[in-house]
């Protein structure tokens, strides 16, 4: 495989996984914890590099930056990795995962409060597919695009 083909594949699994998370809340109703915006962060970062690396073309093959991106995947799969194990209960999430902030200082902005919040947690998957969330699956997702990176940067530096 070249280095342009793994790039290419590269982009668009985290295009393809990005868009996924966009399409369930969207369309299928699945709004995201706090926990689940974060596993999202990484992708935008990484989205924009490699999206003009494969615009740059052969101006912008170089090892480092595609072992860059891999980095950036890693943390995804840490990130996500966090949340899956809050979801499977290996592991507390942070206090603030499923309310906000703060406390209301009066008893009437507490009722005020109350009125329009919706309370995401994040220790409760929305969703599974054969017993794993969106999280794990994330988890599964940034591990292969983290390998494909590595794939990239050893053809890279071997001149594919």
């Amino acid at each position: 495989m070249s280095y342009r083909q793994i790039l290419l594949s590269v982009t668009l699994l985290a295009v393809a996984t990005i868009s996924l998370a966009w399409a369930s809340e969207i369309f299928g109703g699945l709004a995201p914890c706090a926990l689940c915006l974060q596993q999202r962060l990484p992708y935008y970062v990484a989205v924009p590099i490699l999206l003009a690396m494969v615009w740059a073309g052969q101006r912008l093959t170089s090892p480092w930056l595609i072992a860059g991106v891999g980095v950036v995947f890693l943390v995804s799969a840490g990130l996500a990795g966090y949340h899956a194990g809050v979801e499977y209960a290996w592991w507390a999430g942070p206090d603030t995962c499923g309310g906000g902030g703060g406390l209301p200082s009066s008893t009437a902005a507490l009722a005020e409060a109350l009125k329009g919040a919706k309370v995401v947690r994040c220790d409760e998957a929305a969703f599974r597919l054969f017993g794993i969330s969106m999280a794990g699956y994330n988890v599964l997702m940034s591990l292969l695009l983290v390998g494909l990176c590595g794939y990239g940067f050893r053809a890279a530096r071997a001149g594919r």
